[in-house]
């Protein structure tokens, strides 16, 4: 299939970014394209207007601002994995985008486009709210932050505002006492996972938080089971207590078909914990 007819505008600045998307109401953000496009296609999204800011040379760098790195929003997934910018979270988004799709999709497709999309099943969804991290957006009325726990409502559907951009993801700065674990299954190399979980625990910064990711709900935070991690301070659990992961799913409303496959994701992610 082919997209709907739509106007194209290719933004030299930022302001001329604010400035495209704010003329229409019907107007979308294109920088990588890897989850847009599709959506094109399929004529599952039907924007009028399409502002391309892949040039945007903020948008492709970070730099630590105090505690936190601040990624542009157009820094692609390869650019992570490559080591092109700092990894503050002791190798864990290294690792992660390692695991994204395909590199010819790591090449092109861009932390900020991920999030922005807010597909349920997104690697960058559940790394960043387990990091507890936040985005940056910037509009007419100026800028704002957000947490990414807060930014992401649902599948597909964010908190962000008529003109707004986001410009940053902003990471906190692991210490070097933090840990974290990962498991992730798909049903073939590349695909979305099924079950996804990141754990994190940085007993300097007061950061305990594991998130489970699936494809049907937005990704959510394990209560009990960070409490229990927080708890352990410097030496983190080998592995959660079955029941707290089993308290937290049933406050989640897990399907009840679903419930082996994450749980064992959720034990492996903690199991996985590495100093």
């Amino acid at each position: 299939m082919k997209p709907a007819g739509f106007t194209y505008t290719r933004a030299a600045t930022l302001e001329d970014a604010l400035a495209s998307v704010a003329s229409s109401a019907a107007g979308r953000v294109i920088a990588g394209g890897q989850s847009l496009g599709p959506m094109l296609n399929l004529r599952v999204a039907e924007p009028k207007l399409l502002v391309d800011v892949s040039r945007l040379t903020e948008f492709r760098q970070a730099s630590i601002e105090g505690d936190v790195l601040a990624i542009g929003a157009g820094v692609t997934h390869a650019q992570i994995e490559d080591g092109e910018i700092a990894d503050v979270t002791r190798g864990l988004m290294r690792f992660v985008a390692r695991g994204i799709a395909y590199r010819a999709v790591r090449n092109r497709g861009t932390i900020g486009g991920s999030i922005a999309h807010a597909d349920p099943a997104a690697d960058w969804l559940t790394t960043t709210i387990a990091l507890d991290a936040s985005i940056r957006l910037s509009g007419a009325a100026g800028q704002r932050k957000i947490k990414v726990s807060d930014f992401v409502r649902g599948p597909l559907d964010t908190a962000i505002g008529d003109g707004e951009i986001i410009t940053h993801v902003l990471v906190p700065c692991l210490s070097t006492s933090a840990c974290w674990g990962h498991a992730k299954y798909a049903k073939k190399l590349g695909d979305f996972a099924q079950s996804m979980a990141v754990a994190v625990v940085d007993p300097d910064r007061r950061l305990a938080r594991i998130v489970l990711g699936q494809r049907a709900e937005r990704p959510t935070l394990m209560r009990r089971t960070s409490e229990l991690l927080a708890a352990q301070g410097r030496r983190p659990l080998s592995i959660a207590p079955r029941t707290a992961i089993e308290s937290d799913l049933a406050e989640a409303q897990i399907d009840a078909g679903d419930w082996t496959m994450h749980r064992a994701i959720l034990e492996r992610a903690v199991q996985d914990l590495v100093a």
